[in-house]
């Protein structure tokens, strides 16, 4: 009787992947890019910091109206979220997402020159995380889905110094969350 309550409530966990839970490949692709994802983070962080001490921008509550006229896209993860988790689609939203991430700290280059090796390595890293992920979909044979971007697409041009520095600020914030559902999401799966 436990097991036939059990099973429902399992099913809504959507646990994808079960056939690969014990994959060891999959296991350490997972675990090597779990590290990555902390290392990305941290470096986020740390241009998080740099734009708090040289701008004196450090808390989004006070910059949220410029941020509206900014239109500074968030990269969905809503795949990695649903209670239908599915790993291809979730794997698919954090590869376009760190794509996008790549291209919009450009903005970030040009905001903290001082600071441009780590920007640099950070995108070097998006992309590298982008790829590891894009082969190990092709590696287990998974679907490759393609999400429309959502937003405006394009980073937004600057029509002021402070409008480029709260966008930085902005597009710094958006991908530690970015990143912080990310890890969510892999560590869901090595946890199966």
């Amino acid at each position: 009787l436990g097991a036939l309550l059990w099973a429902p409530w399992r099913a809504l966990d959507g646990a994808p992947l079960a056939e690969l839970s014990g994959d060891q490949d999959f296991q350490l692709f997972l675990h090597k890019n779990l590290e990555f994802t902390r290392k990305i983070k941290g470096d986020v962080d740390a241009l998080q910091h740099a734009v708090c001490e040289t701008f004196q921008l450090c808390k989004e509550e006070e910059l949220l109206l410029v941020r509206q006229d900014l239109g500074i896209p968030q990269a969905p993860l809503e795949q990695c979220h649903r209670r239908t988790f599915q790993a291809e689609a979730c794997f698919s939203q954090i590869r376009d997402g760190l794509r996008t991430y790549q291209g919009s700290l450009a903005a970030v280059l040009k905001l903290l020159p001082a600071h441009a090796g780590l920007v640099e390595t950070l995108q070097l890293d998006a992309a590298n995380l982008s790829s590891n992920i894009q082969q190990q979909m092709e590696d287990l044979g998974l679907a490759t889905v393609t999400y429309p971007t959502e937003g405006p697409g394009p980073l937004p041009t600057f029509s002021s110094g402070f409008r480029h520095q709260v966008g930085g600020f902005f597009i710094l914030a958006n991908f530690q969350r970015f990143l912080e559902t990310a890890y969510r999401a892999l560590r869901h799966l090595a946890c199966l």
